[in-house]
């Protein structure tokens, strides 16, 4: 007599954290999709408003958040990691990673304080149109993963979080990612391909 019902193969690879998440975080993909393909069309409608937006702008800087963003994920995606082995380390690994956003965090404000005093704004052109409101889409984004890392670290200090259920801690980690992800196409779009 055959097993009707064979247990899970033991390899079989899932999504990481709960589906509601992954839900979310592909309805918020769209929405950036739709925006950078509005982006693009508009770049090939004026290439030379779109050019002369980004010589303003400062690629420094740009680099110094993308820097910042990378290496955020990497202390996130380590402490997942630690958490999932029952390793020391997840917290401090947590607080790091906001740490080090927070230079993104600044970076970007000091750039909108910087065109903002230069008199660029949203009804500057379109390329600025696009700039700020992309950016500041994108900033909220941040803003909220910065949110979740904290309650995740707090989590992981109250002893909420012990490796058991990695479901929070993965929905998390995605969602912070799904912001790394969305930047490392955000950044070469506006301030190199424009």
């Amino acid at each position: 007599m055959t097993n009707q019902n064979p247990s899970p193969d033991s390899n079989t690879r899932q999504l990481p954290g709960d589906i509601a998440v992954w839900i979310f975080i592909f309805a918020e993909l769209a929405v950036f999709g739709i925006m950078f393909i509005a982006f693009a069309v508009a770049r090939s409608m004026d290439p030379t408003t779109f050019h002369a937006g980004r010589e303003v702008l400062h690629p420094l800087v740009g680099l110094l958040n993308t820097a910042a963003l990378i290496t955020a994920s990497y202390f996130v995606a380590t402490a997942v990691h630690q958490l999932r082995h029952r390793r020391t380390g997840t917290q401090w690994r947590l607080w790091l990673a906001v740490a080090v956003s927070c230079v993104y965090t600044v970076g970007k404000m000091y750039e909108y304080v910087n065109l903002y005093s230069q008199g660029y704004n949203l009804g500057t052109d379109t390329f600025f149109m696009f700039y700020f409101f992309l950016t500041f889409f994108h900033f909220m984004h941040v803003i909220l993963g910065q949110v979740i890392l904290i309650v995740l670290a707090v989590k992981v200090g109250n002893g909420d979080y012990d490796g058991s259920d990695m479901n929070g801690m993965e929905s998390g980690a995605s969602y912070w990612h799904m912001v790394d992800l969305v930047w490392l196409v955000l950044f070469p779009m506006i301030y190199v391909l424009a």
